[in-house]
């Protein structure tokens, strides 16, 4: 699977971000607003700014570019909306090989079991085409949706991190899992 090729389900379009999608992220980040803040930092108004998504999508390429995280929207297959995004970040090589996982869907999306399809279908990738060995995924004890996501993914449990980040404003605890290459 090339990065220059997008990945289809029976549902969405999955692709690496492009720095065109600048309009189509800023009506994500503002139709969500309300909805993801809870999940995620504080957000500044820039944030919502076109200015902001631009530089957001030219920043995101250049990580691809220097093989340190590869962002990626899952788009309807008409490649007309975003439905949610994921990001494998902060990718370590050498001996670790290992990278975090990172995820939103839309509220009107959410319960669809899209993220679930579209990272089925991108984790392979990740463990062959990268060639990682673990990918971690952290989420709140609260959030329910994303630990039983984990779980069907085949994520694991493998610790739990007082204050781990600050979202919203409040130092968060989380539950730490990971997923590991089956050699």
């Amino acid at each position: 699977m090339n990065l220059l090729h997008p990945i289809t389900t029976a549902r969405t379009l999955i692709r690496v971000v492009e720095p065109a999608d600048a309009s189509l992220l800023l009506r994500y980040r503002v139709q969500n607003r309300d909805y993801l803040a809870p999940w995620e930092p504080l957000r500044d108004s820039a944030y919502y700014t076109l200015g902001h998504c631009t530089q957001t999508l030219a920043d995101s390429r250049e990580a691809v570019r220097c093989d340190r995280a590869y962002p990626f929207f899952v788009l309807d297959l008409a490649g007309s909306e975003i439905m949610g995004c994921f990001t494998f970040a902060n990718i370590v090589r050498g001996a670790f090989q290992a990278c975090h996982l990172g995820y939103s869907i839309a509220e009107r999306r959410q319960g669809q079991g899209l993220m679930r399809e579209s990272l089925q279908a991108t984790l392979p990738w990740a463990f062959s085409e990268l060639d990682l060995h673990r990918v971690m995924a952290n989420y709140m004890p609260r959030n329910e949706r994303s630990a039983r996501l984990l779980q069907h993914l085949g994520f694991e449990q493998e610790g739990y991190a007082k204050r781990y980040l600050q979202i919203a404003g409040v130092w968060e605890d989380h539950v730490l899992t990971s997923r590991v290459r089956n050699d």
